[in-house]
């Protein structure tokens, strides 16, 4: 499939790659970018080939947020009549497969908000985050005032949703929104090792820990342990938890058939 706003390869025949394409607007996301990243993933999330996937933008802007000069005329009956961001945004949430967010440049409002929608940010040092929706008069739409909170906590989600202010990418790191800082060059070297030794792993046990590790950022406690634990009983129904002990007790290299 072609696609306009967005363009997709693969790395190693098992990873999945897509990368913003809307330079003039620094990636800013609209609603047909959107609808091609959902149905990029899509493919990729039903490619028995790839095990994981990976998103990124340019050195200058992962997204620098929503498309301003598309939504300034919506009224409040179009964008509720339309399901706005509801309706392609939230496609992200339904892959099961492992998707990574390689950030560099500036991540804003919507940008922060699809980073983090992604299940880890490996950023590069020159990153910057930011919710900064205040200033024009509204809040975050696509999760920002949910996934912020839950990721770096109440006082710093506060201060950066109250007063716009961007986080760099040390601050991001140290308050827990991105796994890992890089230098800029090596981003997508990290990404894609990271993305490759998940590939390398049985992607039934990935899409297991995805699921369990989501259920804990969503869920209580005691639900998520529980919810858990069955997973783990599970997987020791696969023909890839048999390889993976056998492997370790003989110690040879498992040769998972995620199966």
């Amino acid at each position: 499939m072609s696609y306009e706003l967005i363009t997709i390869r693969t790395e190693a025949d098992k990873v999945g790659i897509v990368t913003l394409n809307r330079p003039k607007q620094l990636y800013a996301l609209n609603d047909a970018l959107m609808d091609e990243l959902g149905q990029a993933l899509k493919a990729f999330d039903a490619d028995p080939a790839i095990g994981c996937m990976v998103i990124t933008g340019s050195e200058k802007a992962f997204a620098a947020g929503a498309d301003i000069g598309a939504m300034a005329g919506y009224s409040f009956a179009e964008v509720y009549r339309g399901d706005y961001i509801t309706r392609n945004w939230e496609q992200i949430r339904s892959i099961r497969k492992p998707v990574i967010a390689a950030v560099s440049g500036f991540a804003l409002g919507g940008g922060c908000e699809l980073a983090m929608m992604c299940d880890f940010i490996i950023a590069a040092d020159n990153a910057r985050f930011g919710q900064p929706e205040i200033k024009l008069g509204i809040i975050p739409g696509a999760g920002g005032t949910q996934r912020l909170p839950r990721a770096v906590g109440k006082a710093k989600a506060m201060d950066m949703a109250l007063t716009g202010r961007m986080m760099d990418a040390t601050e991001a790191e140290r308050a827990g929104l991105v796994s890992r800082v890089v230098a800029l060059d090596k981003l997508m070297d990290e990404a894609l090792g990271a993305a490759i030794q998940i590939c390398d792993y049985s992607q039934l046990a990935t899409m297991a820990a995805k699921e369990s590790v989501n259920r804990a950022f969503e869920g209580s406690l005691s639900d998520g342990v529980m919810f858990e634990r069955r997973l783990f009983h599970a997987l020791f129904a696969t023909a890839d938890q048999k390889e993976g002990m056998d492997a370790f007790v003989a110690k040879r290299k498992a040769n998972f058939k995620h199966a």
